[in-house]
């Protein structure tokens, strides 16, 4: 080949390489960060709705697979134990080979489990599958699940920008208490009309939708944008798991998810036995809670990018989540100890359960957007899946030890213990810059 010729296929090849990076950019044009966001709002929410929705539904769990209160715990327990045992080598994996696969492979096991559990893993009139069964298959569904946390988060840093990442993260948050609260408005009703195989059956059509979401759109960000979404990605500061900020943050979010898991793991059948409430009553308590959590994540995540003030919030949240809890324990006292006041205190004690959830839900985004910008965008998904692993310690410690706390403190216990809790995160939790 002559000269001439080889600047010729040179030019033709730099050209080829031009019009290849122009039509990447073009594909994934600059609102194109926002399909990857409600990708995992969905994501988030599919999962959600299993972890969440099928404890709102632990009453017809209960009596469907014939429990004692220290069974249900522990098979609602290990589906939590699941998700904190896989978060953190699947935040690892994330790191290594991208959000996008770590989230398809995640989403599509979780479906194709909970599919085959709505065949062989419901009780009918001959048979009911024992509790041995049942956890270890809770178990698996956790060990599944575990894959979306991480990897949707490290995608949400890397298409996003320092000032709209705590906003961005909010939002995914959103979809934690998106699907718990769907969950429970639809799965106690469908558990009592249809059984537990349209509840796993559901369950697996929701998360199959979240990975055909996954797998169309999200991509990792084009390498002309990528320099600056990705400006955290080489941080200077030590990595996740030699960072003691890092693992400070991880372990408050961890002990602020205990009382939070108690509202979500045993709320049902605390308003079911003591406040003597119905299923539409008490799906009512679950969806507000929720739809609360959603509103104030979402403010909490604008208003801290605003003003630069993620660790006072975190704190904040952490002492209005203490009252909040200890208030409820003491009323809840109050009603047992004072039979004629019972009735009248019931509406009281609801929406104080109500007003405390909310409060000890909505710092999720806050402080996940904190953690991965102390690791650094290349590193979220180690960060965000050891704060996970603490978040679902609790969803497997807190259903197990309920009903240990119910046979020596009862109700008032447990919601004293919770405010001890949150009340434990607010010297772990950093102080303000």
């Amino acid at each position: 080949m002559s000269i001439a010729d080889a600047n010729c296929e040179q030019r033709r090849v730099g050209r080829a390489a031009a019009v290849t990076a122009i039509s990447k950019a073009e594909r994934f044009r600059a609102n194109h960060r926002w399909k990857v966001l409600g990708i995992g709002v969905a994501a988030n929410a599919s999962f959600s709705a299993t972890f969440a929705g099928i404890p709102a539904a632990a009453v017809f769990l209960r009596s469907g697979y014939q429990l004692s209160n220290g069974n249900l715990g522990l098979v609602l327990g290990l589906l939590g134990l699941g998700v904190a045992l896989s978060e953190l080598p699947w935040g690892l994996l994330t790191d290594r080979w991208g959000d996008r696969g770590v989230l398809l492979t995640g989403l599509g096991a979780t479906a194709a489990w909970l599919a085959l559990m709505a065949f062989f893993i419901v009780p009918s009139a001959t048979y009911v599958p024992g509790v041995a069964m049942l956890a270890a298959c809770l178990l698996a569904t956790g060990l599944l699940g575990g894959s979306v946390n991480g990897s949707s988060g490290r995608a949400i840093m890397a298409w996003f920008h320092e000032g709209e990442r705590g906003f961005a993260m909010s939002i995914r948050q959103t979809a934690v208490p998106l699907g718990g609260g769907l969950g429970a408005l639809v799965l106690p009703s469908l558990a009592s009309a249809h059984g537990f195989a349209a509840v796993f059956g559901l369950l697996a059509a929701v998360n199959a939708v979240s990975a055909l979401f996954a797998w169309r759109w999200l991509h990792q960000p084009p390498e002309a944008d990528n320099a600056g979404s990705m400006a955290m990605a080489k941080p200077a500061g030590p990595a996740p798991l030699r960072n003691v900020e890092v693992w400070r943050i991880a372990t408050a979010i961890g002990l602020l998810c205990f009382p939070q898991v108690a509202v979500l793991t045993f709320a049902s059948v605390f308003l079911h036995d003591f406040a003597g409430m119905g299923t539409l009553t008490i799906s009512a308590s679950f969806a507000a809670v929720q739809t609360g959590a959603m509103i104030m994540r979402v403010g909490s995540g604008r208003f801290t990018d605003r003003h630069g003030n993620r660790r006072w919030f975190l704190r904040l949240c952490s002492m209005t989540s203490a009252l909040g809890f200890a208030a409820l324990g003491l009323l809840v006292l109050a009603a047992g100890a004072t039979p004629g006041a019972h009735a009248a205190l019931m509406p009281a004690i609801a929406v104080l359960l109500v007003v405390a959830g909310i409060s000890v839900s909505a710092w999720h985004g806050v402080a996940y957007t904190e953690l991965a910008t102390l690791a650094g965008a290349s590193r979220a998904g180690t960060a965000l899946g050891l704060a996970n692993s603490f978040v679902f310690i609790a969803f497997f410690v807190v259903p197990t030890a309920i009903p240990a706390l119910l046979l020596v403190w009862s109700w008032p216990g447990v919601w004293l213990v919770g405010a001890l809790c949150a009340l434990t995160a607010w010297p772990i939790l950093l102080r303000p810059n």
